[in-house]
This record gives structure tokens, sequence and C-alpha cells, in this order.
């Protein structure tokens, strides 16, 4: 997503002095507020930012400050040294609703560039996606070049930008919930697009005349090259198979027909078919994967040669290790996990410490969120001790133990939309509290829950027969009790029962 500037900056560095050298320290005017405590180094925890309108978009500029873009429309720099803001852009046709708004930008190391992704609403109320050129300067961004627009949607517009190290421009786009787009190569949507800064197509292009450069993506969430060129993607799965994708040129990662690893019998039979590339990690239950970075400082020794993820639904800072050529996974380590909200995006300064964005104010908070001050930027910098601060726990303690087991299943699944008192979000997803649907006929219900259900709006639940009988029953059961719902229970033969009349 936001490498190739440091990576020129590293580059620099190893040729012309000691300004980016492992120890340098930067003198910041906000203190630590807490301490997170790794194996053999110490990291403060400070705030940069705070009172913000939901960042999308943070990203280290070649002017040493932390561009972001804030979701309602607006454009700003801030230096990271003393939280001093200045605003660069606001663009009045932004159209926000619910995940739509000022999403992706990125800015380019060498030319004056600055690539901004997001939505509009027509007069003729159709949503489209735009990708916009402005030319940098110290004060403002001007000139807009209207690179591409494509269409949008209520929801899977993506999007992220990111500059490849070649310096051609990388545009990630959501399917716009409209399955077919994704594997289709006529549609612009569920796809990766390569341009030149100018919004043609490179003559390298591998389909002639064609921005594509590869297809079948659901919803991509984050983009990032590593140090010698790997090219990775976070991508949203549906209700299964939230992804971490190596990208390839041409690469067909074929959604809707798989999720994952192809390892239901549909999904198998359509990979004997046809070709396609399966993730180098993938979550279930999903855990919302946001923005990623390539880490490669030796300042966080721990962590280095990882690839940092923000989650949304999970809420955390994930560090996921790579093997030394940088084109697998070796494992994951969990941090920050509920403690400060949902993240949405992260960057890494050339000095290598870390910045992350909250998204507390958006459209779907978790619980207990939005606090005061929400939403705010980051920052993770080592610091010799923790001293008196407090000390944040690794990995926050979700107390599985504790809950029944359909409980745990709807954590899991369902109250990301749904919500944990079951009052779910008016105009987006449904009550489950003292809903009819759900005390009422328990077939209709089962049938419902193995199905999934889709709106011409897009909107959609997804279908959960690729669970258990058992825990279908146990999440069900649990609905239909919780809360003020006083329904009968169901059993794992009433769910094998429907399965079969449902062809399952």
């Amino acid at each position: 997503m936001k490498t190739s500037w440091p990576i020129l900056l590293l580059l620099l560095c190893l040729t012309a002095g000691s300004a980016c050298r492992q120890g340098t320290h930067t003198s910041f005017s906000q203190p630590p507020e807490s301490a997170l405590v790794l194996d053999s180094t110490t990291l403060g925890v400070s705030t940069v930012i705070q009172d913000l309108n939901v960042p999308w978009e943070i990203y280290w500029g070649p002017d040493d400050r932390i561009w972001f873009t804030e979701q309602s429309g607006t454009i700003s720099a801030v230096m990271p040294e003393t939280g001093e803001r200045k605003v660069m852009l606001v663009i009045p046709e932004v159209y926000r609703q619910r995940s739509l708004g000022l999403l992706g930008m990125a800015l380019h190391p060498t030319e004056p560039y600055v690539f901004v992704d997001y939505t509009h609403l027509k007069k003729n109320s159709t949503i489209v996606s735009k990708l916009v050129r402005y030319t940098r300067t110290k004060d403002t961004l001007k000139d807009p070049l209207l690179l591409l627009e494509f269409p949008g949607n209520t929801g899977h517009n993506g999007s992220r930008v990111t500059i490849a190290p070649d310096g051609k421009v990388m545009l990630a786009t959501g399917d716009a919930a409209r399955y077919p787009n994704a594997p289709d190569t006529a549609s612009l949507n569920g796809k990766i697009l390569r341009m030149n800064t100018d919004g043609s197509v490179p003559a390298d292009n591998p389909y002639p005349g064609k921005l594509l450069w590869s297809r079948g993506h659901r919803n991509i969430q984050g983009l990032a090259f590593t140090s010698n060129g790997h090219f990775f993607a976070s991508e949203h799965g549906d209700a299964t198979d939230d992804e971490l994708n190596l990208i390839r040129q041409t690469g067909y990662y074929a959604w809707p027909h798989i999720e994952g690893y192809a390892d239901r019998p549909k999904e198998k039979a359509y990979a004997d078919t046809f070709a396609f590339i399966p993730p180098v990690f993938s979550w279930t239950p999903t855990i919302a994967p946001a923005g990623i970075d390539h880490y490669l400082s030796g300042k966080i020794p721990e962590w280095r040669n990882s690839l940092l993820m923000v989650t949304l639904k999970n809420a955390s800072l994930r560090v996921i290790r790579l093997n030394e050529t940088q084109d697998s996974v070796l494992g994951e380590t969990v941090y920050l996990s509920g403690i400060f909200g949902r993240l949405r995006d992260l960057c890494v300064s050339p000095s290598g410490d870390i910045y992350l964005a909250t998204s507390n104010r958006d459209w779907n908070p978790g619980k207990g969120f939005p606090k005061e001050h929400d939403d705010k930027i980051i920052r993770l910098s080592p610091i010799p001790s923790a001293g008196n601060l407090p000390v944040l726990p690794q990995s926050a303690n979700l107390n599985t133990a504790s809950l029944a087991k359909g409980a745990m299943l709807y954590a899991s699944y369902c109250e990301a939309c749904h919500k944990p008192d079951g009052r779910g979000i008016k105009g987006s997803f449904p009550k489950l509290d003292k809903s009819p649907v759900v005390t009422g006929d328990a077939a209709a219900l089962l049938q419902l829950i193995l199905k999934g259900s889709k709106k011409n709006t897009g909107e959609q639940m997804p279908g959960f027969a690729f669970m258990p009988d058992e825990d279908i029953a146990s999440v069900v059961s649990y609905i239909r009790g919780a809360w003020y719902n006083q329904a009968d229970s169901v059993s794992a033969t009433d769910v094998q029962k429907e399965r079969k009349k449902a062809g399952q």
C-alpha cells in the first residue's frame, strides 16, 4: 500500500548517510500514554492527533508528514512530531454513506502527484467511484484530473491505491456487490488495475489496451509491496475466508466461485476446471482485514520482515511473519485486540515507527466505541522501558471459555452486523431481538440461515451452509432465546432436515 516511498528512502539512506539508520531517535511532543512490551523491545504508545472523522487512509509522504483522508471528504497532512495539522483539500462531491466516501490515497514518490479514490452520487442517483489525480504543493492540492470512473454501489467499493516500485499506479476495486463483476475481464470491478500516472494503459500491461492486472476479487482493503517487489492484498471474505493474497500478473482469485482454499465440494470441482491462485493466508471466522504494510526496519527486530495488518471486526494489529523470499507466510501474532477499537489503516515511517488509524466513528462501531476524542492516529515507537506506564496486553482476552457455544459463534459470525444486543443497524442490518423472523417458524429461519438472502440494493446476508449442523443449531438456538426472545431451540437433526430440503 505505502511501501514504495520508504523503499526509495532506504536506498537513499544506504548511500547518503545516517538519517535513517537503526536507532535514530526523533523527539516527539506527545509523550507515551501506555506501553506494549515485546520480547526485547518496549513500544511507547502515543496519540499523534485525535478528534478525526474516520481516517480511511494514512500515508507517509515525501515531505515527512503523514497524509490522511477522512471519509467525509477531507485530505490533510500532519507533522508526526507535533501533531500540527494542515488541511490540504476538501472535496465537496464526495458521497458518504455507510462504507462509502473518500477512501484510498497514494502519493507518488518522484512526481508531485496525489491519487485519490472516492464515491460520488450522480444526479440520476447512480453511485460511481472516481480515481482523481491532484498536483501537490506545500499548502494545497490543485489541478484535479479525472483518471477513471467506474460503477459503485452501496457497498464493496474497495478501495486502495498504491504506487508500484516502477512508478505505476495500482488501484484495487471492489465487486460493487455484484458477484459476476469479479471474474469478468470486461468489468473494472473486482480487480486490481495498473495504469500510468496520467491514467493511460501501460504498454507492458498483460492485457493489451486494458488496465486489468488481476481479477476475481471481492473487496480488497489493503495493498502493499515488499522490499523485493512482491505484491500483497488483504481482502474481505463473505461469511468465511478473509484472505491475504499474493498478487500475480494476470492472476485469477476466483471470487465468487471459491472462498479461501477451495476446500468445499463445489469449490474443488470449480478449481479442477479453472486455475486460480489460493490465498497465502486465510481467516475463518472473518476478522475484516484492512490496511497492510511491509515492515523491514530493524527498529522493532521482532517484527522485521513482516506484513503488518490492521483489522476492523477483530479490532487488532496483526504481525504476519514472512519467509526470507517474502512470498509466503510463516505465522502471525495478534496485538492490541479490542484496545483501540476498529483499526482501518497504518503506515510505517522511514525510521521504523508505526502509525495506526482508528475507525470508531464509522457506520459500524464496536461495543463501547466511539470513545471521547475518537478517531485518532496512534504511534508505536520504541522506548527504553515501560517505567510507570500502563502495559497493554499483547492480545485482548476474548473470554471465549466463559461463553456458551452459541454465544461464541454469534460473536464470531453475527455480532459485527447485528450487534451484541441483537438490535442491528437501522436501514442496514435487521434487528434479531424480538424479531418475528427469529422467533417464528424455525424451519423458515433455518432455510434463511442456510441459503442467505439478497436484495436488489446489493445488500445480502451470506449463507451459512458451510457450518456444521451442530454449530448452526447452537447459534440459532442462542438467538431464539437471547435478549427478549423466548422461542424454542433447534437441534442438529432439525438443521439436517432443512439442509436436505435446500439440496445442500
